[in-house]
């Protein structure tokens, strides 16, 4: 029997998916921060490095498309265990790509594995959030979570380029990947579903189900119909499953886009390597904790006025979708110093984590807690595939401007992209769904 106090375990779970969520970012970045050792030890052209970030995008596009639906399958706990283990593998696989044949092979193997296991990280945390919290008060909660990958962003240009010129490039793919176990440990100690977590107190766990109906004796109803099997096939009938999946295809690949070339960019624009490029990637990553956080507890703004939850959201992400706009003046104000593309480039990356605290609680405004895992797998499918198009792209584009001797052309192009994403992606989502409609399944 919980007792009556009012605990805040919840918040607790919160962290958990915020560490793992840093870990995540931790793992991805290692490689961008290496590109310029690894570009001069294995003779990668940007095509080369474009087609490796690229490997990756697919196979996390591919692997995203099972992700969510074994995570349903399997539960939160063993889903999100299960992930981790198979990322930080991946990871450490990096290590040992130069014994593999060929300059690209190994390290799209290693990427390949990478990409397979972070493909859970999402659809776990955004169920353990719906599981965890009212509608409410989810972007908050996936605003702050999400956070950590502006954490990892951050601490990686710290940690890695020191690891790198202390241990050799081997072992940050090690030491970072390892990581993931730790997490593991705590992960397997503090998460279980909340009718069966001890540690959570009653009133806690009436408020987490406040969005739920009472029957007439004061007894929580289940709105979802957990028994009831669903397909795969029923979730791309609904028109919301491709409003989350084409926001999630042209915003993503931004934010990678960000991840991945940034180093390269910073490279190829003011000749910045190693340890040079920490600072200023390390700042441009913090500020974009201000629009997780920010952006996550915006749409409560529009709630409170008396909008339903879905109304409330689109409202604040069109707002945010216009903040990119101001990545259009890098190409002409970063000539000046490298601080105006970290402020322009810091605000654009920014908007997308307010963005994406909005994006993923869609998912749980419109679909029943059994399909969130499997409709943000759908979306990170997409997202993958968008991100794959953009990174090769952006590598076939850095060669061939490269060759002609004007480079940031090519950065000033893939600038353009990345700041009208986000209005094109709202402009969709708002006309295929116009206003909030439940789903059953």
């Amino acid at each position: 029997m919980k007792d009556v106090k009012f605990s805040n375990y919840r918040w607790t779970i919160c962290a958990l998916l915020f560490f793992a969520t840093t870990i995540n970012y931790l793992d991805r970045q290692v490689l961008s921060l290496l590109q310029p050792t690894l570009a001069k030890e294995f003779g990668w052209t940007n095509s080369d490095y474009g087609t490796i970030v690229g490997v990756f995008s697919l196979a996390y596009a591919f692997s995203m498309l099972f992700a969510g639906r074994v995570v349903d399958y399997l539960g939160t706990k063993m889903g999100y265990t299960w992930s981790i283990i198979l990322w930080s593998i991946g990871a450490m696989l990096h290590a040992l790509a130069h014994l593999v044949p060929g300059k690209l092979l190994g390290f799209s193997l290693g990427r390949t594995v990478l990409a397979a296991g972070e493909s859970g990280n999402f659809p776990a945390a955004i169920k353990a959030t719906a599981e965890y919290f009212p509608k409410k008060d989810r972007a908050l909660a996936t605003g702050i979570f999400n956070s950590g990958s502006n954490v990892g962003a951050i601490l990686a240009p710290i940690v890695v380029p020191w690891i790198a010129e202390l241990y050799g490039w081997k072992w940050a793919f090690i030491l970072i990947g390892a990581l993931g176990f730790v997490w593991l440990i705590f992960w397997l100690i503090f998460y279980e579903i909340p009718s069966k977590n001890k540690k959570l107190g009653q009133a806690e766990y009436e408020y987490i189900h406040s969005d739920e109906i009472l029957n007439k004796q004061g007894i929580v109803i289940e709105t979802e119909d957990e028994g009831k099997k669903f397909t795969y096939a029923e979730c791309f009938k609904f028109k919301q499953t491709w409003a989350f999946a084409f926001g999630k295809f042209m915003t993503d690949g931004v934010w990678w886009f960000f991840l991945f070339w940034l180093p390269a960019y910073f490279k190829a624009q003011y000749g910045m390597t190693g340890t040079a490029i920490s600072l200023p990637i390390a700042v441009l990553y913090t500020a974009t904790m201000f629009g997780s956080i920010g952006g996550g507890a915006f749409p409560t703004y529009f709630i409170n006025k008396g909008y339903d939850a879905y109304t409330g959201r689109m409202k604040a992400m069109l707002i945010i979708a216009l903040f990119p706009l101001v990545v259009l003046l890098t190409p002409y104000l970063s000539q000046f110093s490298y601080w105006y593309a970290v402020l322009l480039i810091g605000i654009g990356a920014s908007a997308h984590q307010a963005w994406s605290a909005n994006i993923f609680t869609t998912v749980g405004d419109m679909f029943p807690k059994k399909a969130i895992a499997t409709i943000t797998g759908i979306g990170g499918m997409a997202g993958g595939i968008g991100s794959f198009l953009l990174s090769k792209g952006a590598g076939a584009l850095f060669d061939y401007y490269d060759k002609q001797g004007s480079i940031q052309t090519g950065y000033s192009i893939m600038f353009v992209v990345c700041a009208l994403a986000y209005v094109i992606a709202w402009v969709v989502m708002k006309t295929l769904v116009p206003k909030m409609k439940p789903i059953e399944l």
